[in-house]
């Protein structure tokens, strides 16, 4: 049985929108793809209102902790994907990355992070579909 995929989400304090996305990520696989997610520079605590948007839909990452991103982890990881820390995430070659360009929920109003979080689920979903997909 191959190993499982390791995705890695990557934002600046690691409180919102890797929050979500990792929250998704481990919902949608069903623990078929190992998640980790990290900020360049982790914040306090995980954003409330990202926690209250990611509840609507049945998920909890309450527990989560802010978390800061490594170099091994980012080796570890065959997919990187980063949400706005610009030029502070390694680069390893051969490894998959991408850039999602997202608000940042800091600060945003319920109704706002919610649009934020629908549109993190519609890219895990299609980053899952990829993962899946068998190599030719």
């Amino acid at each position: 049985m191959p190993e499982k995929p390791v995705v890695l989400f990557v934002c600046i304090h690691n409180a919102g929108r890797s929050q979500m996305a990792a929250g998704y990520m481990r919902e949608l696989s069903g623990g078929a793809v190992e998640v980790r997610s990290g900020g360049s520079e982790p914040g306090d605590s995980i954003n409330p209102v990202a926690v209250a948007a990611m509840a609507e839909v049945g998920i909890d990452i309450s527990q989560a902790v802010p978390q800061l991103m490594t170099t091994e982890q980012v080796k570890e990881s065959d997919a990187v994907i980063t949400m706005g820390c610009g030029d502070v995430c390694p680069i390893f070659p051969g490894k998959r990355y991408e850039d999602w360009e997202l608000a940042d929920p800091k600060g945003k109003p319920l109704e706002d992070v919610r649009a934020i979080r629908d549109d993190i689920k519609a890219r895990v979903e299609r980053l899952l579909g990829e993962l899946r997909a068998p190599v030719v």
